[in-house]
């Protein structure tokens, strides 16, 4: 049976803890200088992306030819996934020709429809309701630079929005301590909320929200923010940021994290908004090692998915 990538919440934290230690191995090994092992020599990797990315593109193209295989980028004039052509015709296409399939689209429908169509592994790049790949690869940096996941104590402050959703599921599966702060009017998906409280009290796993900034980053191990206005959501902007402009993560805030805290910005970053220079470019912020950490640990995926024989 096909395995894809399209939510947190279809893994174990076994799978999860399995993953994240060959990301860490893959991250050592440094094939690219060292000649490493090359499990994916000769397979195909589509990107199909309907929304612009910088990091999700280069990650996934470099760590396939790190990984001995290649890609081929599709952008959202080539693709219009269900306009030019049903999905499902898409998908049986696609699996003709390539090995495995990132998708970055609005609806999460689409990725779910593209992945019961297709024989070969969907990832999915990014939804409007979800981002896994951010949010296992933060979960990677937060193991780098805290030693655990479990009972870690983290705040978000910002936006309910995708990113916000997979926190959910990453912190109720790993057994974390999530503080998720939004204003009113900007919480996370409810359904998603609800699931991942069900699973928190299994994995012993704390989820609260807040709408006190203050209150939640007091004692918090890691700050966490995204921007205020999403794509899509850009004729929200005005609103968006009166409704915003309490949820900076700057240096008041950070003065009531943990004296250890780390800050977390998924990016791109609108500086000013949700995070001031002096926090983004201090010395306790590990944002740009948490984009690099987006191509050891989607290399991981990469490799759990496309390097089984076809049809095995």
């Amino acid at each position: 049976m096909t395995r894809h990538f399209l939510s947190l919440a279809d893994y174990s934290r076994r799978e999860l803890e399995a993953l994240l230690d060959r990301a860490r191995a893959l991250k050592s090994a440094a094939p690219p200088r060292a000649g490493g092992l090359r499990p994916l020599e000769g397979k195909q990797l589509g990107l199909l992306f309907e929304k612009p990315s910088l990091r999700t593109r280069v990650t996934f193209e470099v760590g396939m030819r790190q990984l001995g295989g290649d890609s081929i980028y599709l952008g959202a004039s080539e693709v219009q996934l269900g306009v030019r052509e049903s999905v499902a015709d898409v998908a049986r296409n696609l699996e003709r020709w390539l090995d495995g399939i990132v998708l970055r689209t609005f609806r999460h429908e689409i990725v779910e429809e593209l992945a019961r169509f297709s024989s070969i592994p969907v990832i999915n790049g990014l939804t409007d309701l979800q981002h896994p790949c951010q949010i296992f690869s933060d979960l990677l940096t937060i193991l780098e630079k805290k030693g655990r996941l479990q009972g870690v104590r983290l705040a978000y402050i910002g936006d309910g929005n995708n990113v916000a959703n997979s926190w959910l599921q990453g912190a109720s599966i790993m057994g974390m301590d999530l503080t998720l702060c939004t204003p009113k009017d900007y919480g996370p998906d409810p359904h998603i909320l609800r699931e991942e409280q069900k699973r928190a009290r299994k994995s012993g796993a704390r989820i609260r929200l807040e709408s006190n900034p203050a209150r939640a980053a007091e004692g918090a191990e890691v700050l966490y923010t995204d921007v205020w206005t999403s794509m899509g959501k850009e004729r929200e902007a005005v609103r968006r940021k009166a409704a915003f402009r309490d949820f900076q993560i700057n240096r008041a805030l950070l003065e009531r994290a943990a004296p250890d805290a780390i800050v977390m910005h998924c990016l791109p970053a609108h500086r000013g908004e949700e995070i001031t220079d002096e926090v983004m470019d201090g010395p306790q912020s590990v944002v740009f090692d948490q984009a690099e950490n987006r191509l050891h640990a989607q290399k991981a995926i990469l490799e759990f998915l496309m390097s089984e024989p076809r049809g095995s």
